[in-house]
């Protein structure tokens, strides 16, 4: 499988992101790309280069689409896209999320999408003991 990944986030959340997690993995096996949507972005154009990037990355298996918060600017520019058979949504990122995917390069879009929200949850922890109060 070559899925490719478009991370749409607010502006440096994206590229903080995949640089950490390019940095802890050493390389990456995923065709990547970053899309930051300044607060004051025309909607029509922030949503022509999502749709340029996910053709630049669609090599006929499909485009994971990673945002940060659902009902944000960036997740409503994906939103828009998400009804395409080759495109899946997942809302949300973080960085064990990001690094869940780029670890999973031989999985299907569905399989990674999975793959993506299984991450992004295994990496909420609380620590620490039990403390009440």
């Amino acid at each position: 499988m070559n899925v490719g990944v478009l991370i749409i986030t607010h502006p440096g959340i994206a590229t903080a992101l995949l640089n950490t997690a390019r940095n802890m993995l050493g390389q990456c096996c995923l065709q990547t790309a970053i899309l930051e949507v300044p607060l004051d972005a025309p909607l029509d154009d922030i949503r022509q280069k999502a749709l340029a990037a996910i053709s630049r990355l669609d090599q006929g298996d499909g485009v994971l689409l990673l945002c940060d918060i659902f009902g944000s600017t960036p997740c409503n520019v994906a939103r828009a896209l998400d009804g395409r058979p080759d495109i899946r949504l997942v809302s949300g990122i973080n960085l064990p999320m990001l690094v869940r995917v780029l670890n999973y390069g031989d999985l299907n879009l569905n399989e990674l999408a999975t793959k993506a929200i299984s991450g992004g949850r295994d990496g909420i922890v609380l620590c620490g003991e039990n403390r009440h109060g």
